[in-house]
């Protein structure tokens, strides 16, 4: 899409640049973001955040009841490498259980760290329905639980899209049965048909009526989508009125950190991504599965799948290229939080720092046996062993704790995977 934006503004004058790179607006992050962020593993490497948002205001209202703040559907990490010769774009389904650090309100005030959806994240900081604020809270959440440090982000609205697909006329989609979704005031028929304004932002947002029910189909829809978008902007780029059309539309409704706010710097970052092949461009979803397996009230939610998400992480703050085929291959092997059984033992030699980890652990949906102090008393650092047959369950639980790999102990008692918590294992570091 970006490269169609370029593509689209070298066809234009000079006024109309002017007035294009004058849509774009701007919002700072940086001084909400705290001095708590991860570091950057790979010099050269870019992470842009790009969310879909909307305020819900104006036409825009029908689509959520009661909502007062921002909204975020849509949330992704584009990964561009420091080699220019691959890039990953990471969904994140909104419905990730994931802890919600403290951010800043509206109102001057802070919220406090829980666990919830991800994009309430968007919705806490966006209060005061300021793009900025809603955008630094998905930053830090995005960051605490992958990792990943975010280098720049991207924001779209609702209004925005309706208008680029207006702009081309419509875009051709071929859905294999009816949809009749109230929540997404969308009715249509099955097979091919051109969608515009409401009947595509409706398309792109149906969950409930359609497949699965989940957000993760939705994702591969809005994939599809903006992917048949971008190819037909490509076929107007000789039409002047449509392209005209859809630029306004989508500068209008983006705004963007200062250092990407500007149609020069949309120039940079297409020049960055014109040589990474097709085939080297992969779109990934972050490896998750039901919520119920651990928590069997909660049938709403994801939560991610571990060792294989913090592996996806890991690879991509190290520049290490993830393929689609290798991700599919890895998630195939599901354990389970509930079915890590842990004992939390107490190495630190302070007090109740064993029952603050195990709460977290719990709150993770692991399955807690007991909590005790470590033999000796005291150790130099934080370990997680494990008896025969449970390597599995140890690699999930390691991979939630900076730096460990677990170890195999055959005099550990059996179904019982052991972590004792050194002095360098900070409470906001376990899951």
């Amino acid at each position: 899409m970006t490269s169609v934006v370029v593509l689209g503004v070298g066809g234009v004058g000079a006024w109309v640049y002017n007035d294009l790179n004058n849509n774009i607006n701007s919002a700072a992050v940086d001084d909400k973001l705290g001095g708590d962020r991860p570091e950057n593993l790979s010099p050269g490497s870019k992470n842009i955040m790009i969310v879909g948002s909307d305020s819900r205001d104006g036409a825009n209202a029908k689509y959520g009841k009661d909502l007062t703040t921002m909204q975020s559907d849509t949330l992704m990490v584009l990964h561009i490498p420091a080699d220019r010769k691959w890039a990953s774009v990471v969904s994140f389904p909104r419905d990730s259980w994931v802890e919600i650090p403290s951010c800043q309100k509206g109102d001057g005030s802070s919220s406090s760290p829980h666990h919830f959806k991800i994009n309430e994240a968007f919705a806490i900081g966006g209060s005061n329905n300021k793009v900025g604020e809603a955008a630094a809270c998905s930053i830090k959440t995005v960051e605490a639980n992958t990792g990943l440090r975010i280098d720049h982000f991207m924001s779209v609205d609702f209004s925005g899209f309706k208008g680029m697909v207006d702009a081309l006329g419509g875009i051709e989609v071929c859905p294999k049965q009816a949809i009749h979704d109230k929540k997404a005031h969308l009715d249509m028929e099955a097979g091919c048909q051109t969608v515009k304004g409401e009947k595509a932002l409706g398309y792109v947002r149906v969950r409930y009526a359609v497949g699965d029910g989940s957000d993760i189909g939705r994702i591969g829809r809005q994939q599809e989508f903006m992917d048949a978008l971008a190819k037909k902007a490509k076929s107007k780029l000789t039409s002047p009125d449509a392209m005209y059309g859809f630029l306004q539309s989508i500068t209008k409704s983006l705004t963007t950190d200062p250092d990407m706010a500007g149609i020069k710097q949309l120039y940079g970052l297409a020049d960055e991504l014109k040589g990474i092949p097709s085939d080297r461009l992969s779109f990934l979803t972050v490896p998750n599965y039901g919520r119920v397996a651990d928590q069997p009230t909660d049938k709403a939610n994801v939560v991610w799948q571990y060792p294989q998400a913090a592996d996806l992480f890991t690879s991509l703050a190290k520049d290490k290229e993830v393929t689609k085929p290798q991700l599919e291959a890895a998630k195939k092997n599901v354990v389970y939080a509930s079915s890590v059984r842990v004992q939390v033992l107490n190495g630190t030699g302070v007090s109740g720092r064993a029952a603050a980890v195990a709460e977290k652990l719990k709150d993770a949906g692991y399955t807690v046996t007991g909590t005790g102090n470590a033999p000796g008393g005291t150790v130099p650092k934080t370990t997680v062993t494990y008896p025969t047959g449970l390597d599995s369950q140890a690699a999930v639980l390691a991979s939630r704790l900076p730096g460990l790999r677990p170890a195999a102990d055959t005099s550990a008692a059996p179904g019982v995977v052991t972590l004792v918590v050194g002095p360098e294992l900070k409470i906001g570091d376990v899951a």
